[in-house]
């Protein structure tokens, strides 16, 4: 498969501008927490599991949108989900716990972004967000859309990282004004968001037809890889290229169960991971409490 990907271009599989983006953001990142953080009124440097958090999140980054990867979800829906699932589910964590607390105070409480992001991340609304969103955008009309232009496509998939942002930020910020739900409510907020994302996996899974053109239709899957194979090269390449079957080991239905299963288990990888840790953080937050000495003990004990 590998060689055959040769034939759309080193722009199209290595995506040279989109990396020079994040190395830009890593560079920001470094400058603004590190030799000039004075400026911009941070104190402390950030910790050495920040600091990995955010450069592990720039790499995924780069990986998911830039790399050959972003080629192969527009001919492999199972390779797209394995993207949503890295890009909304693990890069949003990574951001949120890589960003020193001192930069998310100076974003957050901003005149109209503080009541905004508060309303937003009240635990039944950022919830049902976020599950809606992807849900909407699973419906073939909406997601054929969303592959047919470059403004649409990312227009949607800022909005979905953003309300991925939103879903994640009421369990995972440092923030005590939005850390407000306890161990117990955070666990049951993870069951939820579990449930709420199965409908538009079994949906994939089960269905007996392919369910989007751009990975079934050719005039569609042109106009899909047009968003990451520059036109002058895709123009070139239309009559030697078919559609998607040729770069794909499996066909149209296999890929698509096979996407809808990626997605679901890496869901559940992602969410059983944070489950364990809220879990055992709060157990081991629990069992450090020393029981006080009843009173007639220490009485007892005095005489």
């Amino acid at each position: 498969m590998w060689l055959e990907l040769q034939i759309f271009g080193f722009r199209a599989l290595w995506s040279p501008y989109f990396l020079l983006f994040v190395l830009c953001l890593a560079l920001i990142y470094f400058l603004v927490t590190g030799p000039y953080r004075h400026k911009f009124g941070g104190e402390e440097k950030p910790t050495p599991k920040q600091k990995i958090a955010f450069y592990t999140g720039m790499f995924l980054l780069y990986v998911v949108k830039g790399s050959p990867i972003d080629l192969l979800t527009h001919i492999m829906l199972s390779a797209h989900m394995a993207q949503m699932a890295l890009f909304y589910l693990l890069f949003p964590i990574l951001m949120i716990k890589g960003i020193p607390i001192w930069i998310w105070k100076k974003v957050v409480f901003k005149p109209v972004i503080f009541p905004l992001l508060r309303f937003l991340s009240k635990p039944l609304i950022s919830i049902l967000l976020f599950n809606a969103l992807f849900s909407l955008y699973h419906i073939p009309a909406v997601f054929n859309f969303a592959k047919s232009s470059q403004v649409a496509h990312t227009s949607i998939s800022l909005v979905l990282l953003f309300a991925a942002f939103i879903m994640w930020f009421p369990i995972l910020t440092t923030l005590k004004e939005f850390n407000v739900m306890t161990p117990l409510m955070k666990i049951f907020y993870i069951f939820g968001n579990g449930v709420l994302i199965t409908p538009a996996c079994v949906l994939i899974i089960f269905a007996d037809v392919p369910l989007f053109a751009a990975y079934s239709s050719g005039g569609a899957w042109i106009q899909a890889m047009s968003l990451c194979v520059p036109g002058d090269v895709l123009q070139n390449l239309q009559t030697e290229i078919s559609g998607p079957e040729m770069f794909s080991p499996m066909n149209i239905m296999e890929d698509q169960q096979l996407g809808g299963i990626i997605m679901k288990i890496m869901q559940e990888i992602t969410y059983g991971v944070v489950l364990a840790r809220i879990f055992f953080g709060w157990f081991t937050k629990e069992s450090l409490k020393v029981d006080p000495v009843p009173e007639n003990t220490t009485v007892q004990n005095l005489q």
